[in-house]
């Protein structure tokens, strides 16, 4: 096998006797460096997009949400939940009461989600920094206050800066017999002023936010909650503290974190990566096969040698290496190359930021976002070693059995 190396790579740097080896060996090379670094570029872009994406629905989405593993409410006055309440580990416990209603202003009607809350002051960082505009502190005040989402908002056109206005919310009466002749009576309808609104964020955009007392009363539900919000103090310990969550709750009780919580988003933004890698990686399969024509114009060329090497009892398998470990130091130098130029350019991405938009003033995003992960370098000289192991292994079998074929004696 050293032998057969050894050939491979004086033959690769030798001097052919013609140029045309030479550009199409050149070509090879690059074809597997430009694939290479491709794969790179695009695997360390779509990673930004997908923590940037991921990211804003973060803002919205709690690090962990306790929902009943049967039906839509439950009590809070659990034992399991008040011990989970104190522990060290949880930044913030929210109780939350939602439920669909219909919203109304100035003759404009929506469906909303109404989240009912209890706000604190150990929370309101954390929701603050969702709000386009407004402010939390104000839903912890005795008048009840609203912030609502960037749909309701579109659909409403809700003057929440105007002290006046105010959104008319219906939910209907769990408590009523329905006998009666007007159907409003059997209706609840409460009147709540808006003081701020939240960012765009696709799922979380249809959500007027009120004080859970509020939400309790329109909603007739006194007792029950829907849900329990939980942030830690170490958002690195969320897969943990779920395991414990999960094991402390049993059965009672589904214990979601953020991609359970919204898994549309997060199988979308992933399988998207995979089809863009897959599509490259077909294209670099094309860019590859060039290693076909380089072996076999270089076996034309080393004929002669092969015939000596033949004569000094050389087995064809022998010769067929040769061939194989020209390919495989083509593919291996292109591949590392072209994963150095991609590692460059995507670390220069991530440090000047030159590659941007162009979108508008207020755009959230402004110069891409790039995320370079060892995985993913790894991945990428592994599928063009493999595909480059293939390709050669075939061009090396073809390129020595044409020459049979043609009654060349080796």
């Amino acid at each position: 096998m050293k032998l057969a190396l050894f050939f491979a790579r004086r033959y690769l740097f030798s001097k052919k006797s013609v140029n045309a080896i030479n550009i199409i060996s050149l070509i090879s090379v690059v074809g597997v460096v430009v694939s290479s670094a491709a794969l790179v570029i695009v695997l360390s872009f779509y990673n930004g997009m997908e923590e940037f994406i991921l990211s804003m629905n973060s803002r919205f989405a709690p690090e962990l949400r306790i929902e009943p593993a049967k039906g839509k409410l439950f009590s809070p006055d659990d034992k399991r939940l008040n011990e989970i309440r104190d522990n060290d580990s949880v930044l913030s416990f929210t109780e939350v009461l939602e439920d669909k209603t219909l919203s109304e202003y100035n003759g404009q009607q929506y469906i909303v989600l109404l989240k009912g809350m209890h706000v604190t002051e150990q929370n309101i960082n954390i929701y603050n920094e969702m709000l386009y505009s407004g402010q939390f502190e104000d839903l912890m005040d005795s008048i009840p206050y609203a912030v609502i989402g960037a749909q309701v908002q579109a659909h409403l056109q809700v003057n929440y800066q105007n002290p006046q206005s105010r959104i008319k919310l219906f939910s209907p009466r769990k408590t009523t017999q329905g006998h009666s002749i007007n159907p409003m009576d059997n209706i609840n309808v409460r009147y709540i002023q808006a003081v701020g609104a939240m960012d765009y964020e696709d799922g979380f955009d249809d959500l007027i936010i009120t004080p859970i007392d509020f939400a309790k009363d329109l909603l007739s539900e006194y007792e029950k909650i829907s849900a329990v919000e939980i942030y830690l103090q170490n958002p690195e310990h969320v897969n943990k503290f779920q395991k414990y969550l999960q094991d402390k709750l049993q059965e009672d009780f589904i214990i979601k974190n953020r991609e359970q919580q919204n898994p549309i988003l997060y199988k979308t933004v992933k399988s998207e990566k995979w089809i863009v890698f897959f599509i490259l990686t077909l294209i670099g399969v094309i860019a590859i096969f060039n290693i076909i024509g380089s072996i076999t114009m270089l076996v034309l060329d080393k004929r002669e040698d092969m015939q000596v090497l033949s004569s000094l009892g050389a087995h064809q398998s022998f010769i067929q290496q040769i061939f194989f470990f020209e390919g495989m130091i083509i593919s291996f130098a292109g591949s590392l190359v072209g994963i150095l130029l991609g590692y460059t350019f995507a670390k220069m991405q991530e440090i000047y930021g030159f590659v941007r938009t162009n979108d508008l003033e207020n755009s959230l995003l402004d110069i891409y976002p790039v995320d370079i992960r060892s995985s993913d370098l790894f991945l990428v000289f592994v599928t063009v070693l493999i595909v480059s192991t293939a390709v050669s292994y075939i061009s090396s079998k073809l390129s020595l059995k044409g020459l049979e074929n043609n009654h060349l004696k080796i």
